[in-house]
């Protein structure tokens, strides 16, 4: 007998569990003639500086700035935390520092950059003409429009002087080797935490075309920076870049613990964009397929990074929302229970990863179902249902997952 709760939690926990920081991550990387130097940023900063230290019998120094929160006890990398998703001077002050520590290093060096979701926020350094005051405003009307992430890494990146490259190109000369806890849908490498250390892909005009695309009143500040030609930085051959922990992998992982149980696992993408509750209503048809054609208990697992565009009053959260429109999408389908929770432990703004749904959800949130998602605000529906999923920080971050597990009707 399967407790769906409890079996649902077991895969989350799966998920997160590939891919928590390894020293094996780092077995391949050799010492240098001169200096190593560690930079990072990122919800998984801390522990990746961990694990990387625990690999490393050489000399090093670094810097690595994380979420609030987020911290883990170093004892050569010295780790800063800082505000996210709004940044703040705590991290405007360490990108600061992990800027100038790169610079003056020679052809026989190496910068370890330690990288995951979240370093966009975590590492900001307002380009010249922007204040923080004005980079932060950009930021909170980014998250509230609706944009996927590549959009607003976009913006990021041309407001700022460390992204984009532009830490990859202060290093020069020295040899930058990238590592990364990718968040971001297609794993690309220039996106996760805005790219400070791989060559910028981000097409010409893009950030000007986003903040058109969703309306933004930015600063003139802001626009006039936006207006200007790309700036071209010095090229880089000595870098690389390396993908050490994905969605895939995670839900790779929840797949496995599933058929060692014999359950059929269907992973239906890593890579799942678009608005919660539209996302929410196409996974609730194809669970209905499923449990209509199939009598034994199978699994429906996605990740990727799905979008809240706030209108209500509510917190927001994209994987409550996510499960609030399939709950109403499947109006208490008998059979059919999810869960859906950010891998890092915080859903939008609240320190919650998800919550469950289960065939009661329907009946037992009433109008409040309705309400929530007019609002914005199921993380207070499923506070109120008392159906939250709480973790504390993960220490990684690999984005969303859900799970929807479709019992059998044998």
């Amino acid at each position: 007998m399967i407790e769906p709760r409890d079996f649902l939690r077991s895969l989350f926990d799966a998920a997160v569990g590939a891919a928590l920081p390894d020293s094996a991550w780092f077995a391949g990387l050799g010492p240098p003639k001169g200096r190593t130097v560690v930079v990072g940023a990122g919800k998984a900063a801390a522990s990746m500086a961990r694990a990387f230290e625990a690999g490393w019998p050489h000399p090093l120094e670094g810097l690595v700035v994380t979420r609030y929160g987020h911290t883990v006890p170093t004892t050569r990398i010295e780790v800063v935390e800082a505000a996210h998703p709004v940044p703040d001077a705590a991290g405007r002050a360490a990108a600061e520092r992990i800027l100038a520590s790169v610079g003056g290093l020679t052809e026989d060096d190496l910068v370890v950059a330690l990288m995951s979701g979240g370093g966009s926020s975590l590492l900001t350094l307002p380009a010249e003409g922007v204040t923080l005051v004005e980079k932060q405003g950009v930021n909170r009307a980014l998250l509230a429009c609706g944009a996927r992430i590549g959009e607003m890494n976009a913006v990021r990146k041309a407001l700022s002087r460390i992204k984009g490259g532009r830490l990859l190109a202060a290093a020069v000369p020295a040899r930058v080797v990238t590592f990364i806890v990718s968040d971001v849908p297609g794993d690309d490498p220039s996106v996760v935490a805005s790219g400070p250390t791989v060559p910028d892909a981000t097409p010409p005009g893009e950030a000007l075309r986003v903040v058109g695309r969703y309306g933004l009143d930015v600063p003139a500040s802001v626009r006039r920076l936006l207006e200007r030609p790309a700036l071209h930085h010095p090229a880089a051959s000595g870098w690389e870049a390396k993908i050490v922990a994905s969605a895939q992998k995670s839900l790779e992982a929840a797949a496995k613990r599933a058929r060692a149980l014999g359950m059929e696992a269907r992973i239906l993408s890593d890579a799942v964009e678009g608005e919660a509750r539209e996302v929410a209503k196409a996974h609730a048809e194809l669970a209905r397929q499923m449990a209509q054609a199939s009598r034994g208990s199978c699994l429906l697992l996605s990740g990727g990074e799905t979008t809240v565009t706030v209108r209500g009053q509510g917190r927001g959260g994209r994987n409550v929302e996510f499960l609030a429109a399939l709950a109403q999408a499947l109006g208490g389908h008998p059979r059919v229970f999810a869960l859906a929770a950010d891998t890092d432990g915080v859903d939008g703004p609240e320190p919650v990863a998800g919550a469950f749904i289960d065939p009661t959800t329907f009946s037992r949130a009433g109008d409040r179902l309705a309400r929530a998602l007019a609002d914005n605000d199921a993380h207070a529906l499923f506070e109120a249902l008392g159906d939250r999923l709480v973790t504390g920080p993960t220490l990684t971050n690999v984005n969303d997952f859900r799970a929807i597990l479709i019992l059998g009707s044998g």
